[in-house]
């Protein structure tokens, strides 16, 4: 096949046929197709999309480009959660002890934070000695003997997508939903998985800023599950401010531990067990959201997730004693500029403002600062005074502090009068 003549097919808005693009994606993959061809084809799809058939076979090929997991071996019901990124979402961290104490399989495999969102990998390296580079046979046993494991992406699976993600990262061609949507459950179903749940967010500090963006992206990702034989739900969920009061790895990670023991925000709890919910009705399990709020209440996911952090090499006692996670050197209070309600927050601004202190990256090679980041003490239609606390900001080099504060001034707007604000949970697409 000549690559030219496929990437011509597409751009005339043509559909490719199954060995075509299996052949795209093979000699993508082993090198023999230059960036240059295929940074040509994925313009070509920004701008004429798939057909749902074209998708099914990319994703497809994307998947099997590495090696697939097979957990067959392995009793029970193996399910994940992916979110498509937000500010605050730590959710992944209480969710997959929560859910193995509520008698599933939880094989998560995460990624880092870039730009405003946060990272999963990054949360837990705050735990001193977490170690995320698990090989795939570790990772395996940690699955069958703690009921979870949580790694980054390995070389091996899906090498396909790591190498499309970076081309389309500085092609222009990230913000497109069959490229989106391929690259999530190729990923995602290589784990071996039996089934999974998707959280896509909606909003300011989202990638989808829109409801129907949001729904036709969890529409294709369903779809594309469907295509291999794999139910996939989807929650649409609000991200128009952080998720829970924390934004920054430490901080987060510390809030996560003070939720599996019942003590979370209301927000944050609730999408945990809505989520976990979906899960274990996907593995026929008893989905009460009354036992799973007991499950945080009596301790046991709380100890899951010390299991994992001890068999990932981490201290355990980090559930414990929060003075053993990194801890930032000096603390400042944000105050309201003016009385009323918090009526709108720009919360991709809040985010890049803590990249700012040194909580994200801006670009994949950025150094993390774990104890940095913020502490919210009010959020969308709580009212304030002038000069009352707003956020605490915990930081170690001042260097871009007056560009986080300038940031957080432009994206926090006060009102005279308390306006409405969307539900956390926005719809939810089987």
């Amino acid at each position: 096949m000549r690559v030219v003549e496929l990437i011509q097919k597409k751009r005339n808005g043509q559909i490719l046929e199954p060995d075509e693009l299996k052949h795209l994606v093979q000699a993508y993959t082993d090198g023999s197709m230059p960036d240059y061809q295929m940074s040509a084809f994925l313009m070509a799809v920004f701008f004429q999309g798939m057909t749902s058939d074209e998708l099914a076979v990319w994703a497809d090929a994307m998947l099997r480009s590495g090696e697939v997991l097979d957990l067959s071996s392995i009793s029970g019901y193996k399910v994940d959660k992916h979110s498509t990124g937000g500010v605050g979402d730590k959710v992944s961290l209480i969710l997959a002890p929560l859910a193995v104490a509520a008698g599933v399989k939880v094989p998560m495999i995460s990624g880092r934070g870039l730009g405003h969102t946060g990272g999963t990998l990054d949360k837990l390296e705050s735990i001193p000695g977490f170690n995320v580079n698990l090989t795939v046979d570790q990772f395996k046993a940690q699955v069958d003997e703690a009921g979870c494991g949580l790694i980054g992406q390995t070389g091996e699976i899906a090498p396909a997508d790591k190498k499309l993600y970076a081309l389309r990262d500085v092609t222009a061609t990230v913000e497109c939903i069959p490229l989106i949507a391929s690259s999530i459950m190729s990923k995602k179903l290589a784990e071996g998985i039996d089934g999974l749940v998707l959280d896509v967010k909606v909003g300011s500090g989202a990638f989808m800023k829109n409801i129907d963006d949001a729904r036709e992206l969890a529409k294709t990702m369903v779809g594309i599950g469907a295509s291999m034989n794999k139910p996939v739900r989807a929650l649409l969920t609000d991200m128009n401010q952080p998720l829970g009061l924390a934004v920054g790895n430490a901080l987060e990670v510390i809030e996560s531990i003070e939720t599996l023991k019942g003590n979370g925000p209301d927000d944050l709890t609730d999408l945990t067990v809505e989520l976990v919910a979906e899960m274990l009705e996907l593995a026929g399990e008893d989905s009460s959201r009354d036992r799973l709020y007991g499950l945080l209440e009596n301790g046991e996911a709380l100890a899951v997730f010390r299991d994992i952090i001890t068999r990932q090499g981490g201290n355990g006692d980090v559930c414990d004693d929060y003075s053993l996670l990194p801890t930032a050197a000096n603390a400042i209070t944000f105050s309201a500029f003016d009385e009323g309600y918090i009526s709108r927050m720009n919360t991709a601004e809040i985010g890049i403002a803590a990249a700012e202190l040194g909580a994200g990256r801006q670009t994949k090679e950025d150094e993390i600062d774990h104890a940095v980041g913020f502490f919210f003490v009010k959020k969308l239609g709580d009212a304030v005074d002038a000069g009352e606390t707003v956020l605490e900001i915990h930081y170690n080099d001042d260097t871009n502090l007056e560009n986080c504060l300038r940031r957080l001034r432009d994206a926090i707007e006060i009102s005279p009068t308390a306006t409405e604000h969307n539900p956390l949970i926005l719809e939810r697409l089987t």
